[in-house]
């Protein structure tokens, strides 16, 4: 995705915030561009308060003036923008390339509203094509790998389970205090019974699926932007 089309796709998204909305800001270089339009917007007199899906979201958030608070203090939110690694058919999203899947989900859930920001190249069918990130515990990681493994196969679903790993080599290691395990099934069919069969497996703590929470995606193209519903 190109830094004009993130820029293009981020300020259609802000046309949905109000003055006085409480904020989930999303994580990602897309939803990164968004906070800074935000913080341009907040500096001009905008306001609005934000909950970060991540430290480095909260750390770009606070240099640019966005007043913050965490979910605890603000437990219902208006509206979260964030972006997405894949968008599929009713707005079915894999999420979680940049490592923040759980603290985005719990934020999500937490909005009356979501509002995810793309390239048209994110819109897929299926999903799956994007690795899909599953946050794990440290413990049983070889446990729990087999068993995403079966389950997965009882779906017809195949494909390696990577941890992720930095560029030091060392593990990627989330705000969270889990790893994380990319998995590459080239194509979701299903992503509900993928979703489901996950959560019941003890040492998951999460997925990157994340189903019937985005309300609305901006999708910008090269020719404007496309705005998608459910």
């Amino acid at each position: 995705m190109s830094a004009d089309l993130k820029k293009r796709a981020a300020a259609a998204a802000l046309e949905f915030v109000r003055p006085g909305m409480r904020l989930g800001i999303g994580t990602g270089s897309t939803a990164d561009e968004f906070t800074k339009l935000l913080g341009a917007k907040v500096a001009a007199g905008l306001d609005v308060i934000g909950v970060p899906t991540s430290v480095r979201t909260a750390d770009l958030a606070r240099s640019l003036g966005i007043r913050l608070a965490t979910l605890d203090e603000m437990p219902e939110l208006d509206l979260t923008v964030d972006g997405a690694d894949e968008i599929g058919p009713g707005l079915a999203l894999i999420k979680g390339g940049g490592g923040a899947l759980l603290r985005e989900k719990i934020v999500a859930a937490a909005s009356a509203r979501m509002v995810v920001i793309a390239d048209a190249s994110k819109v897929v069918d299926p999903i799956g094509a994007f690795p899909l990130p599953i946050e794990v515990n440290a413990f049983g990681l070889g446990s729990t790998a087999l068993k995403i493994a079966r389950a997965a196969a009882e779906l017809g679903l195949d494909g390696p389970l990577v941890k992720r790993v930095k560029a030091d080599g060392s593990d990627f290691v989330t705000d969270g205090g889990h790893l994380i395990l990319d998995a590459s099934f080239r194509r979701i069919p299903d992503p509900m019974s993928l979703a489901r069969a996950l959560v019941d497996i003890p040492g998951v703590v999460e997925h990157g699926l994340f189903i019937g929470l985005a309300s609305a995606a901006v999708v910008a193209r090269a020719d404007g932007v496309d705005i998608l519903s459910p």
